[in-house]
């Protein structure tokens, strides 16, 4: 998907909403557990229930990847699944050099045709550049998150001062462009959001973190706004585990709509 095309469904939903799509089996209506592919199908009922409010669907890798062959085929059918005019995230945190990373890009973007995959920068120019030779495809990359490992090293300074996550968001704007390279940024660190676009003003970010994890959208949009909305904000566990009874979906689609409404008052507000 293009920039042009985000920013047009941003417009026509008036939201900026991505759902995360961290199914768990642990966590799913047991009443979908009697199914052939329990995670197909939950995943099918949470997005016939958002797609009308959703402008991103960002299935976590992890959550699929554990359960070898069966996993990947019910990642595939749910990719396969949403509306081609909804922008796919494969969530992968890959990252590796040369060759390696061309194939994960393969992976993501040839056989599950996602529109985007996120990626580790820590291994430098070399393994984030395989993904960005893909044309219409897009690189997420990890910029300052909000775990609470992200103290151990992203906020360490050089003997200039300058902090880690800020070297990586200046030299990694120079390996790609604001249409193929977004950076994702934790919503619960607020005023680093705003740093963040101090350096790029025009990239968009994911930003995940707002809703179960504690983030206010109201303090992600006052931060991390841009001319284009620039954002994509993820919920995951506050839609898609609204409720574990039979009305899972439906609890779900109520809960992806109070996000967009409030998303649509920020974006009148904004006069976007």
């Amino acid at each position: 998907m293009t920039r042009e095309g985000l920013i047009e469904q941003i417009r026509q939903k008036k939201s900026f909403l991505c759902v995360g799509l961290d199914t768990d089996l642990a966590k799913i209506p047991p009443h979908l557990l009697e199914c052939e592919d329990p995670i197909f199908e939950f995943n099918k009922a949470i997005i016939d229930a958002t797609k009308d409010f959703a402008v991103a669907y960002k299935p976590n890798l992890a959550f699929y990847e554990c359960y070898g062959p069966k996993g990947w085929d019910s990642l595939k059918k749910t990719i396969d699944y949403i509306p081609k005019n909804i922008f796919t995230i494969a969530d992968a945190k890959r990252g590796d050099i040369g060759n390696t990373s061309s194939y994960y890009a393969k992976t993501f973007f040839d056989y599950l045709n996602c529109d985007s995959v996120t990626v580790a920068p820590y291994m430098g120019e070399d393994s984030v550049t395989p993904f960005l030779e893909f044309p219409g495809k897009w690189v997420i990359l990890l910029a300052l998150t909000s775990n609470k490992g992200a103290l151990d090293f992203q906020f360490s300074t050089d003997n200039t001062g300058e902090e880690l996550y800020k070297k990586v968001l200046r030299k990694a704007s120079a390996w790609g462009t604001d249409e193929n390279l977004m950076f994702v940024v934790g919503a619960t660190r607020a005023e680093g959001i705003g740093e963040v676009r101090k350096l790029v003003p025009n990239h968009f970010f994911l930003v995940p973190g707002v809703g179960a994890q504690g983030g206010s959208l109201q303090d992600v949009a006052e931060f991390g706004w841009n001319k284009d909305c620039g954002l994509l904000v993820n919920s995951s566990r506050g839609i898609i585990y609204a409720s574990n009874g039979v009305d899972f979906a439906e609890k779900a689609g109520l809960e992806a709509q109070k996000l967009q409404m409030e998303m649509a008052e920020i974006l009148a507000k904004k006069g976007f």
